[in-house]
């Protein structure tokens, strides 16, 4: 199984999981803020888990930074998720539930979670990858221009057309 811790004197049968449990985490944030449904979470890690165990098994390195490559391949699986089911919930609900299953916090918090929530929903799928993953992943801008294979220049600019969108639309329903 490759979930399980092994054990030492085990042999190459069981593999440490590729990913912590902060990885894990950070994956399912990733995959949750991009849109993808809480009942699909566990799929999408276990889609991260695979595609690093293919890396290795491939005979590729390992990435410099196991997190970053991982929020970035979460990243890119919720926009696949997207194109494959056509938005079918909005993602202020899904976000909403994750909350409640989580700590609850004060309402002022909640009403501008789902605000956020509401508004990354109405991103392009580009600039919606870019605010998650600096914003939430908290990967530098030369990271993620790295890990997508764009110019930092790019991610610079799909960021601050994002934060502006955002921005007005939590003015325009006076949320802020």
């Amino acid at each position: 199984m490759l979930r399980g811790r092994g054990r030492r004197g085990q042999g190459d049968a069981v593999r440490d999981d590729p990913l912590d449990a902060a990885q894990e985490r950070r994956v399912r944030a990733v995959l949750a803020l991009g849109g993808v449904p809480q009942a699909d979470l566990p799929d999408g890690v276990q889609q991260v888990r695979l595609r690093l165990l293919e890396r290795a098994a491939r005979g590729h390195e390992a990435p410099r930074d196991v997190s970053a490559w991982a929020a970035v391949v979460a990243s890119n699986l919720a926009m696949d998720w997207h194109r494959a089911r056509h938005r079918q919930d909005r993602l202020g609900e899904r976000l909403a539930a994750l909350r409640q299953s989580a700590q609850p916090s004060g309402e002022d918090t909640s009403v501008l979670s789902v605000a956020v929530a509401q508004g990354l929903d109405g991103l392009p799928d580009t600039q919606r990858q870019v605010v998650v993953l600096r914003f939430f992943a908290d990967l530098p801008v030369r990271a993620i221009a790295e890990q997508l294979g764009v110019p930092e220049g790019t991610v610079k600019s799909r960021l601050h057309t994002a934060v502006r969108a955002l921005r007005a639309r939590l003015h325009e329903d006076e949320v802020v």
